[in-house]
């Protein structure tokens, strides 16, 4: 049964297409509204600072937040440095990873991983897992915005912590499709939207404020699924609360499961 004709939006960006065949499979009426893409940093000195100070020993523990954030970081410093430079330095000290993804790259490159945080992959794993540990000068590398949750608990933790971004999202480049779901948002032509990451919202807000529409009210009387712990968050500094999120932090398990709640969840908004 799943949505049963509901009118399905998704801000997905990199899977869209794939998005909008889960969410026909499970009776939506899809519409995908790419929010984002991501690009290298073309500038990016502090790679560069934070390798020279990693080579110098300046850190005692690295913490690695996304795979693709990890193999930017690598790609960026093989412009300069040999390739594997980064592996080798990586294999001197603890290294933290937030979830399976960075450390199948770890393992791709052969260096033993200290701790990874479970799901579903928050600040709070990652805080979990360093409990005990005795490092205090941390490298972050980051994925796409700053972590504040991340580093004002390290910095609670008695932590030095060093930022290390390696890419960013950006608008997509074509808006028009965002900027009708805002619009639609307002309007109230969709029953539930599904979000996987909280930039998303942040790009969605963002076109709102230009087109100048409200797009919170629309927000509230939809159905509101989160990927997880980090969008919901999101959410909740913009005043509004995730209606579900999944059992486990994956586009396919969100998107059933979604279907199947969307309607008791619709009705008590009616």
């Amino acid at each position: 049964m799943g949505f049963a004709g509901l009118r399905v939006l998704s801000l997905e960006s990199r899977r869209a297409a794939e998005m909008a065949v889960l969410i026909e499979k499970n009776g939506g009426l899809a519409t995908v509204a790419p929010s984002m893409r991501e690009v290298p940093l073309a500038d990016n000195p502090e790679a560069f600072a934070f390798f020279d100070r990693l080579r110098a020993g300046d850190f005692e523990l690295v913490i690695l937040l996304t795979g693709v954030g990890t193999r930017a970081l690598d790609k960026v410093l093989s412009t300069v440095w040999p390739e594997g430079a980064l592996a080798a330095e990586l294999r001197k000290l603890p290294v933290v990873t937030r979830g399976p993804k960075p450390m199948a790259v770890l393992r791709e490159w052969g260096v033993p991983a200290a701790a990874m945080a479970p799901e579903p992959n928050t600040w709070r794993e990652v805080m979990a897992v360093m409990a005990g540990r005795p490092e205090r000068r941390i490298a972050v590398q980051e994925y796409g915005k700053p972590n504040l949750h991340l580093m004002g608990a390290l910095e609670a933790f008695g932590a030095t912590v060093t930022a290390v971004p390696v890419y960013q999202w950006a608008l997509p480049e074509d808006t028009e499709p965002l900027r009708a779901a805002a619009r639609g948002i307002a309007a109230g032509a969709f029953d539930a939207v599904l979000l996987t990451t909280s930039i998303q919202l942040t790009h969605l807000l963002s076109m709102a404020k230009e087109e100048g529409v409200d797009v919170r009210a629309g927000l509230g009387r939809m159905v509101v699924a989160s990927i997880g712990p980090t969008t919901s968050e999101a959410l909740e500094e913009i005043g509004l609360k995730a209606d579900m999120e999944p059992s486990h932090p994956k586009m396919g398990i969100l998107v059933k499961e979604a279907g199947e709640q969307a309607a008791a969840i619709l009705e008590g908004k009616r």
